[in-house]
């Protein structure tokens, strides 16, 4: 069974460490102020971050983005090819989409996304899935080993 850390802060905004042979990947970034928290939990681990997978654009989950890619410099920041242009700050609406704009916290970020996916893709061991809805790209994660589901606000 793969090794997963939870990182919450105040109790209810979370991200995830999960162990793959090549390093961490960090399932989102929570808020604004929460790198060193991200940080020494990967040094606890024993493993480098190698990636960050994001499940959506909003601010209580790319908070930290900017801030780890800073001290990550090599470090790969995966995104829904929807959801990377609402961490690009474009609100535009896809045909088909529900005709209203993206709600909730949208600050965007500095830092580009190193790859883009879409649902059937894998990021190590973790599957994408499309979960649209919260966001017109958000994405859960499913580790193909355990069966454990990571959902963001899925």
């Amino acid at each position: 069974m793969p090794q997963v850390s939870r990182i919450s802060r105040f109790g209810f905004v979370n991200c995830f460490l999960v162990d793959e042979d090549d390093g961490l990947t960090l399932v989102d970034t929570m808020i604004p102020g929460s790198a060193k928290k991200i940080l020494a939990a990967a040094q606890q681990a024993g493993k480098p971050i190698a990636r960050i997978a994001l499940t959506h654009a909003h601010g209580d989950h790319i908070g930290s983005l900017d801030a780890l890619a800073a001290e990550l410099p090599d470090v790969e920041v995966i995104i829904s090819a929807r959801d990377a242009r609402l961490l690009k700050k474009d609100l535009s609406l896809d045909p088909g989409e529900p005709q209203r704009k993206p709600t909730d916290s949208l600050p965007g970020a500095q830092t580009d996304p190193t790859r883009t996916v879409n649902a059937g893709d894998h990021i190590g061991s973790l599957q994408v899935l499309a979960s649209p809805g919260h966001t017109p790209g958000h994405v859960s994660f499913l580790d193909t080993r355990d069966g454990t589901l990571y959902t963001g606000d899925a």
